[in-house]
């Protein structure tokens, strides 16, 4: 028998939550087949098997937390288990010795992408099993955010109705809502102790993660914020000519891509902003690389993702980068690597309508830039006319024992100089 615990699949990963099972007693795996999707702190995670054999037991159901460490699946050869019958799967393992962590998964590596399907095994007496109580299920098709809808509002996607090859966001609220109100629903529905009129949601997944980080930024660095306005009339143009250039026919083109590269250009003349607090140490720790995080709201929570050596890539394949990273983030796919190593982050404030705000460092960053809402304002011009412009408000928050209010202000004076002129972005 082999025991697969659940692994570190990110740094410093300490539980995860069973979101379902690719697999059932009786299945016959072989080694790299799928047959499990957890949610850690940050993202979902297909695992594959590093045994091949016979599923004897699953150790957790789905929905259960899991510590990292502890067994989630017991594999056996391919002999029948002793009585004729697969071990059936116990709701909760019992205490179990701290396994030795496995240097990397099986799957992630070469050859990864070469999976044997799975075969169901025949049961080995067809008389033992009372076939009246036997019902056939299946696993809708829906994407991760769909399901994690479905769970909240406590709907069995099984029993909801497509209106198309998968289960959309709609069919699972139409569902909910034709269901009659006095049915409780489990993610939702009050406890005894619960007033009617509260609904109480559990802290875990990303917005656990989310939240223990905040409070360890807001807590830990002296956090000071700047702002500063500026008319982005030239960089909206700049946008609007990009979009028709054959070079950026295939990437998206916004203003948050112009701001990310001044991001990066602003950075070779004061890299303090590309630097973080090593309290251990007692030392400064500068980067020479710009991972520019990109915060991204999605229905699991706030992600954000890093675009690896932003400062080496051209305009278009800093585009291409975002873009590859947002999508990912919204469809829930996120991995753990892809949010590790930032040193500075972008958030856009302003898809949401918002001037202005004072965003929260990321923990081990000492730099993050917000993006406000680009409208059309009055503004007065160079020869003291009030002309229509499209304006923004820029706010920089930064850890003050790193970065020094001087060069917190030279670096976001950069950053608006190049939006107010793209053609500034020469002098650098």
């Amino acid at each position: 028998m082999n025991e697969f615990a659940l692994p570190d699949v990110g740094e410093g990963l300490t539980e995860a939550e069973i979101i379902g099972w690719r697999v059932a007693v009786g299945d016959t795996v072989e080694v790299n087949d799928v047959i499990v999707e957890i949610e850690t702190a940050k993202s979902l995670v297909e695992l594959p098997s590093p045994y091949a054999g016979v599923v004897r037991t699953l150790h957790a159901a789905e929905g259960d937390t899991v510590e990292v460490g502890r067994p989630i699946i017991t594999i056996g050869d391919g002999a029948p288990a002793s009585g004729g019958a697969a071990e059936a799967p116990r709701p909760e393992s019992q205490p179990h010795p701290e396994t030795e962590r496995q240097p990397m998964l099986v799957g992630y590596g070469p050859g990864a992408e070469q999976l044997v399907r799975r075969r169901r095994m025949a049961p080995p007496s067809v008389a033992s099993v009372d076939l009246e109580k036997v019902k056939p299920t299946r696993r809708p098709l829906a994407k991760p955010p769909v399901r994690k809808l479905a769970k909240d509002l406590g709907v069995d996607l099984s029993e909801v109705v497509a209106t198309g090859e998968v289960v959309t966001r709609a069919d699972v609220e139409a569902h909910a809502a034709a269901r009659q109100p006095a049915e409780p629903t489990p993610a939702l529905a009050p406890s005894p102790t619960t007033p009617d009129d509260e609904t109480r949601i559990p802290i875990k997944g990303v917005r656990k993660w989310t939240a223990e980080a905040m409070v360890r930024s807001a807590f830990t660095a002296p956090h000071v914020t700047e702002w500063v306005t500026v008319d982005v009339s030239r960089t909206m143009e700049l946008v609007a000519r990009l979009k028709g250039d054959r070079a950026f026919a295939d990437v998206r083109v916004s203003p948050t891509l112009i701001a990310a590269k001044a991001i990066c250009l602003a950075m070779r003349r004061t890299p303090e902003l590309n630097a973080r607090w090593d309290d251990e140490a007692q030392e400064i720790v500068v980067k020479r690389s710009v991972n520019l995080g990109i915060a991204a709201a999605t229905e699991r929570g706030l992600v954000v993702p890093n675009v690896v050596g932003a400062d080496r890539l051209s305009l278009v394949d800093l585009a291409a980068a975002i873009g590859e990273l947002t999508a990912t983030a919204r469809e829930g796919r996120t991995q753990p690597a892809q949010m590790s190593g930032g040193t500075f982050t972008l958030t856009n404030i302003g898809v949401f309508g918002i001037d202005a705000g004072t965003p929260i460092l990321n923990p081990g960053e000492s730099g993050i830039l917000a993006l406000g809402s680009i409208e059309r304002r009055p503004w007065v011009d160079d020869h003291d006319q009030v002309v229509p412009r499209w304006v923004t408000t820029l706010a920089l928050s930064f850890d003050h024992r790193v970065v020094d209010g001087e060069q917190g202000s030279r670096f976001l004076a950069d950053v608006a100089a190049v939006l107010r002129d793209p053609a500034m972005a020469l002098t650098f």
